[in-house]
């Protein structure tokens, strides 16, 4: 069998390995992808991009259903959800047709099938056919999928993972959704505003845990007044199908039975690192993550690691910034390790929710005497022009260097905000820089401003 040889193969064609792919190809390195299943991964075919595309619809229903509000009249609205869902396959089949032009741009050749390592650069794709690679350096981004709860398979009936919460043929009348972090909580939001009773239980103290206390007790206000039942500090202790219905038994803070028709486990993932053969390799695994430097290096010469397989956060923006990083730092180029205290984190419940850097809670642990600044939405002009006036920003900063170390959102859109204060962050800025800057008027980012200004109690609308 003739070996076909590159600078580069990455095996995963998600938003960390076709971003890094390309990276490579622009820096002159021949180079090649392996991917067992749809260009753009998880992210672009089951995760991020279609999901959105569901919300989206449910933000369109919601805004006509109060549409009165902003003097329009307006028939009942009525759900297509076969069309619903057809459009969210479309975002992504349109999606996934890019990142193949993309591919084909910049000269990278793509393998459809299953990689495996032989060691000492080389590789086996099986796909139609075997066919054998040899490569100066592999990247792995393999991804990662729903991690499992035992005793409780997905059956694609009264049990779902994500896959099966994007493409529902019919909205179910109850769902129970396990786990309170952003899919979780996402997927809640989207059957709720489609008629489902929907509730949420989660083994923590409280829904997306990773965020600050502040925006997960708001968040959660907020979907108990959409009607969101909420069970926290519980768990399944026992399951069972009784006449077509699912009969849960929680236990924890607050013990009861919960009957429904279907449960959505969002527990969770785990990484893709079976049947890679890492065996015939070096390479290290921490709680089933690859193990790797600050440069996406692993503990073998010239073989890399990106993305949801080599640990959180499990984000594919994430991802796409460890590809060009790794790959740029194969080149010889000078870069920046990846600073996770610097990654944003969005959540596209309603309200939405964002976040950059520290919460309050960390930034207390750094041990520094720190300033916290809030302003609500209900005192923005555009905010309540919008009938958006729900939610506030909070930001955190050191009091002695005037650092900013935290910044979270809630509200309106927030998602679309973030970004300036991780730029704010990347380019080492202060307060007394942010407080310098004119935001546009009347904006809701507007509200960013102030919440800098009530950090040193100068804030102007409130």
């Amino acid at each position: 069998m003739s070996k076909q040889q590159f600078d580069l193969v990455v095996v995963g064609g998600g938003p960390g390995g076709y971003v890094a792919a390309i990276r490579a190809s622009q820096l002159g390195m021949k180079t090649a992808v392996v991917e067992r299943a749809e260009l753009g991964g998880i992210c672009l075919n089951w995760g991020c991009l279609p999901t959105k595309a569901l919300l989206r619809s449910a933000d369109v229903l919601r805004l006509v259903k109060n549409a009165n509000v902003f003097g329009i009249e307006v028939a009942q609205p009525q759900v297509k959800l076969e069309k619903v869902v057809q459009r969210s396959r479309d975002v992504s089949a349109k999606l996934q047709r890019g990142v193949a032009g993309l591919l084909k741009k910049n000269k990278v050749t793509v393998f459809q099938g299953e990689a495996q390592l032989l060691g000492q650069g080389q590789l086996s794709v099986k796909g139609t056919t075997t066919q054998q690679l040899s490569a100066k350096h592999i990247i792995l981004a393999t991804g990662a999928r729903a991690r499992a709860i035992p005793n409780m398979p997905v059956d694609g009936k009264h049990f779902w993972s994500y896959r099966e919460a994007l493409i529902p043929k019919a909205i179910p009348k109850r769902i129970v959704v396990i786990g309170a972090g952003a899919i979780g909580i996402e997927f809640a939001c989207f059957y709720r505003s489609m008629g489902a009773e929907v509730t949420v239980v989660e083994m923590t103290d409280r829904i997306l845990p990773q965020e600050d206390a502040e925006i997960s007790n708001t968040v959660t206000k907020s979907l108990k007044q959409d009607g969101i039942q909420i069970y926290t500090e519980s768990k399944v202790a026992s399951h069972q199908v009784v006449k077509g219905e699912v009969v849960l038994k929680i236990e924890g803070k607050q013990n009861t039975q919960l009957t429904t028709d279907v449960v959505l486990l969002a527990v969770g993932i785990s990484a893709n690192t079976e049947n890679l053969g890492l065996e015939k390799t070096k390479v290290e695994l921490d709680r089933g993550h690859i193990v790797t430097d600050q440069y996406c290096q692993t503990s073998e010469k010239n073989i890399y690691a990106i993305g949801d397989v080599a640990g959180p956060p499990w984000l594919a923006h994430k991802a796409s910034h460890e590809g060009v990083l790794c790959v740029e730092k194969i080149m010889g180029l000078d870069v920046h390790p990846l600073d996770v205290n610097k990654v944003p984190t969005c959540t596209y419940s309603h309200p939405q929710v964002a976040s950059v850097g520290y919460s309050e809670k960390q930034a207390q642990t750094l041990g520094k005497k720190i300033r916290v600044g809030k302003f609500p939405f209900v005192a923005n002009g555009k905010a309540l022009a919008m009938e958006s006036s729900e939610g506030f920003v909070k930001v955190i900063f050191d009091d002695a260097s005037g650092e900013l170390l935290g910044a979270h959102m809630v509200g309106e859109e927030v998602t679309e905000m973030i970004n300036g204060y991780a730029i704010a962050q990347t380019l080492e800025t202060t307060e007394q820089e942010l407080m310098q800057t004119i935001l546009p008027h009347p904006t809701m980012s507007e509200a960013m401003h102030e919440a800098v200004l009530a950090a040193y109690q100068r804030a102007l609308h409130q």
